[in-house]
Order: C-alpha cells, then structure tokens, then sequence
C-alpha cells in the first residue's frame, strides 16, 4: 500500500493542544532565527566575504531539515490519524539527510575558511577568492546531493512488505525496517558513508582548529588571540553540539534496548536543537552579523 502507519504518538485529548504549541513554536522560532540570519547577510554588502558567505549555506540547511520534519509532524499531531503517505515519508527523509549531511560539510569548510584567515592571514585574500568559495559551496552541496541520493536509489530498488513505522520522523533506517529484502548492501552503504563523512569532517575540524590554537598562544597581539579564540569556541560548541546528538540518535537505532520514548526524543532534538541554536550561536557570537540585526531592529520595529 502505499500508506504507511505511524503509531507514534497516540495524543490523549488533552496532550494535542500542547504538543501543537510545542511543535508550531519551536517551527517559529527556527524560521524567525535563520530567515533573519539569511536576510542580514543577503541584505549587507559588508558582510559578502568569504566566511559569510559560506556560513549563509548553514541556516539554508537548517531551514530545509526543520521544514521537512515540522509541517508533517504539525499535520499529524492535528490530525492524529496514524498514516502517512509512502512517498512523503520517503521525501522527509531524503530532505532530513540532506540537512544532516549538509550541515557537517559546510561547518567543515567554515572551519577551512577560518583556518586560512587566522594561519595564513597574508594569503587569504588571494586564496580565497569568489570562484573559490563558490568550488567550496558547490562541492558541499553535490557531495551532500549525491551521498543522499545514492542512498536513496539503493533504498527505493527494495520491496517493502511491512508499513507500521515506529520512529517520530522518516528517515533511512526506519524506512528499511520495513523492507523484506536483503538490506546488506544498504546497511554497508549508511555505515560507510557515515564513516566517511565522520571522519573527513572530524578530521578538517580538528586539524583546522588545532593549527588555530597554536598560531593564537604564539601570537603576540592578545586582541588577535582573543577574537579568533571566540571565533572557534562559537564554531566548536555547535559542531560538536551537531556531532553528539547525531552520534546518539545512530547509536539508539543499533541499540534494542534502547527505550522507543528515549530515541524519540533524541531523534526530535537533532532537528530541534542545531537549527534554533546555529543561527543565534553563529550570528549574536559574530559582531559584525550582530551589529547589523540589531540596526535592522531598531530602524524596522521600533521606529514603526
């Protein structure tokens, strides 16, 4: 069929209210905090530089993994009918890889970005030129587009012969619970790509952030040393906020006796947490970003 049953939640009466509220808030305050992010940055002529340029791709990537789970888990708290079309479910979770692959990628080229202002400030303009940043977008978004997608191909060649999902929202590896073939090839591909990513992305962030250290305790000027200090805690803080609750969510799948409610949860808040902090971490920690936002504040709502 192509219909799938979600008996996730199964509100009492007097749950709905507050689960909607819950859910339609958290959505408002993810959009309000990266479309602002977007447009400060978009709006700014002194703020399309390179590391600006790259960190615009996180609240896009944010906005695209709380849209796919939001709207759908809004509709189901209403509705609570307990079924979900096949092919929405299989778009939720493409969306939702994308937004967990995009966003590890690009907080390792802002970590690349960093690395080559604060270690080799001299060459940065001429390293980091328009058509280099753009090779760097481009080639975090067709890594991300092209991973996902392979991943999907290898899901949907599949029969499915079960449609009970126990997992709050789609993704790939409660898709191929519900799979009656032999799933070694799409297992070996996940884990892979899993590895892979993990360990290029780790790999950037920690040789990036290691080579800042030093050149910061060597440096002579404390102002230099204080503000790229502040620049990489702030980039730490949400790559390892990202990286543990991932880290935990893919655990509790491989885990069984893991408790259903536990790895619910765990699972909400990968989409819940990142998006709603990036965007106030990255653009209030920055005070370029925050100056403008609070000058765009004042002159729209205030002055009104």
């Amino acid at each position: 069929s192509s219909f799938l049953q979600i008996n996730v939640f199964n509100l009492s009466s007097e749950s709905v209210f507050p689960a909607f509220l819950f859910a339609t808030l958290s959505y408002m305050i993810i959009l309000f905090c990266n479309l602002t992010l977007i447009l400060t940055i978009v709006l700014n002529k002194s703020l399309h530089q390179p590391m600006y340029l790259i960190l615009l791709n996180l609240p896009i990537y944010d906005l695209i993994g709380s849209s796919a789970l939001f709207p759908q888990l809004i509709k189901e708290i209403l509705r609570n009918s307990g079924i979900m079309q096949y092919s929405a479910c299989v778009a939720q979770a493409f969306f939702i890889h994308i937004y967990a692959a995009g966003t590890v990628f690009n907080l390792s080229a802002m970590a690349y970005d960093r690395y080559i202002a604060i270690c080799y400030p001299l060459q940065y303009s001429t390293v980091m030129t328009n058509a280099h940043i753009m090779r760097i977008i481009t080639i975090v978004w067709m890594s991300c587009l092209v991973l996902i997608a392979v991943l999907f191909f290898l899901l949907l060649r599949l029969p499915r012969c079960r449609s009970e999902m126990t997992h709050v929202y789609c993704d790939n590896p409660s898709l191929l619970t519900l799979v009656c073939a032999d799933t070694t090839i799409n297992n070996i591909y996940g884990l892979l790509i899993v590895a892979l990513s993990q360990l290029v992305a780790n790999g950037i962030v920690f040789y990036t952030y290691l080579r800042i250290l030093i050149t910061c305790f060597r440096s002579k000027r404390s102002d230099t040393k204080a503000k790229a200090l502040q620049t990489c805690a702030t980039h730490l803080i949400v790559f390892l906020l990202l990286e543990c609750l991932g880290l935990f969510t893919i655990i509790s799948y491989r885990l069984n006796n893991v408790s259903p409610h536990f790895r619910r949860f765990m699972g909400l808040s990968t989409l819940i947490f990142p998006p709603t902090l990036n965007p106030i971490i990255y653009g209030l920690k920055t005070k370029e970003i925050r100056e403008k936002v609070l000058n765009f504040l004042k002159n729209r709502i205030f002055s009104s």
